[in-house]
Parts: structure tokens; sequence; C-alpha cells
């Protein structure tokens, strides 16, 4: 398997299997990968002959581990930063964009960009001991599009989200499932059976109730607020550079404030 991984699409009947293939970078996502979703999410969107669609990470250790920090090396403006949130903007539009419900099987880590796909499907479970979060603080130095912040405190409460963003805590599948962003957690023997089950259940619900129903909640979230201005103040600082380097080097940053 080429360490640049990909992104899987396979229709078995009536499922749409999204795969992340890259499990010796825990699915961390490249930017191939993250056009292969693209591609994939427009495939399942336009086939009307789908019920579900399934999205889950290669080799039982991560869902996906955010995108690969190694292309921000290349970063040399506020302006870089604002075109990156952009794309991942599209690209978790394009998941938005599948009218069927979506459903994520999280096992291991669900972390920074990983955690944004998840937050965008309908129903998550995930295996005892999968850890969720979004420790930029402490890592990389970047943010986040007011999308993905609006979805973290939509999915785990607000106080949940102030852990994650600003103390870079991980939270526990437990947790999750209590704040209401899974719907179930199961022993990783049990994955396969739990997801069937889900998918049975969904295939056998009434698609045009399910396709409104998810249409009309994704109108009620209105996620429009404006911050671009945000997105400029950290991927222009002196720290998110050093960041960078500090992680892709496996050192710790030494923060400025700058």
């Amino acid at each position: 398997m080429s360490t640049d991984g990909r992104v899987s699409y396979q229709r078995e009947g009536a499922v749409g299997r999204i795969g992340f293939d890259r499990p010796d970078a825990l699915n961390a996502m490249t930017p191939a990968m993250y056009a292969q979703f693209d591609a994939a999410c427009r495939e399942a969107a336009a086939d009307p002959a789908l019920r579900v669609v399934v999205l889950r990470g290669a080799g039982g250790k991560s869902f996906v581990a955010g995108s690969d920090i190694s292309q921000f090396l290349a970063f040399e403006s506020a302006e870089d930063g604002v075109a990156y949130e952009r794309e991942m903007e599209a690209h978790l539009a394009a998941l938005l964009s599948i009218p069927v419900p979506v459903v994520a099987m999280i096992e291991g880590y669900a972390v920074g960009g990983g955690l944004n796909i998840a937050a965008c499907c309908d129903i998550r479970l995930a295996t005892a001991g999968t850890r969720f979060g979004v420790p930029i603080a402490r890592t990389v130095g970047n943010c986040l599009a007011m999308s993905n912040y609006a979805r973290l405190v939509a999915g785990f409460g607000e106080g949940r989200a102030r852990r994650m963003l600003l103390l870079g805590e991980m939270i526990e599948a437990d947790e999750a499932l209590a704040a209401g962003f899974l719907s179930q957690v199961v022993a990783p023997t049990a994955v396969d059976e739990a997801l069937a089950k889900v998918i049975d259940r969904l295939a056998g619900n009434a698609p045009v109730t399910l396709r409104v129903s998810k249409a009309a909640l994704a109108r009620l979230a209105g996620l429009n607020a404006e911050g671009e201005d945000l997105i400029r103040d950290a991927y222009g600082s002196d720290d998110f550079r050093a960041g960078v380097r500090a992680f892709v080097a496996k050192t710790k940053p030494d923060w400025k404030g700058r």
C-alpha cells in the first residue's frame, strides 16, 4: 500500500461504503485522499438507489487522525490558511450533500479533521476506548472554520467543546456517548454486528422521510457565521509555523503568542 493512502468507495446493494485507507499514519488525510473523498461523496450523492452510506477507517485503530500536517510546511501566509479552511469546508460540503443517512463507524481515534468529518455524519458508533479531540492548542497552533466550531458545540456541548479546544483534552467514548455525540459504544469484537443492525434499521425506514428530515435538520443548523479574520490570525502567526515544524519534528513547540 502506498504511504500516500487512498479513500475508496464501494457500493454493496443499497449501501455505499467510503473507506479511509492509510493505517500506517492512522488514516491521516493527504490532499490526494481529500480529492478522492470528494469524488466518493459526490458519487454517493448522485446515486438514487442508495439508502445508507457508511464511513470507516482501515486498520481498526483510527477513523481519521486529521490532516497530514506536513502539508502545512509549505504555507507562507495567512491567506494559505484561509484557502485551506475553505477547501476543507468544500470537502465537508460534499459529505453533507449526501441525501441519505450517513453512518460513521469510529474505531480508535477521531481527531482534528477526522472529528470534523465524523461530526458531519448522521449516526455515529464507536468502539470502547475510542478518543475524540482537536488538540491544536497544544500541537500545531492553527484553528477551525466557524461551522466546525459550531458542530463541536452541537455534538458535545459547550463545556466539552471548550475542554477540547482550550485545554487540548481528548474525550473518551463513554463521555461522547453521554454527550449525545455517539449513538452507541460497542466492543471491538461486536463492531460488524452492531453496524449491520444500524444499516438494516435505516434501510428499512421510509426513504423520503429520512431525506426530508435530514434536510430539515441541516436548515435548522444554519452554520453561516463569518470567521475568516480569526483564521488569518491563527494561520498567519509565528506560533503556527513553529507548531507545524515542531509537530513534524516530533518536538514540543515553544509558543511565543505572536
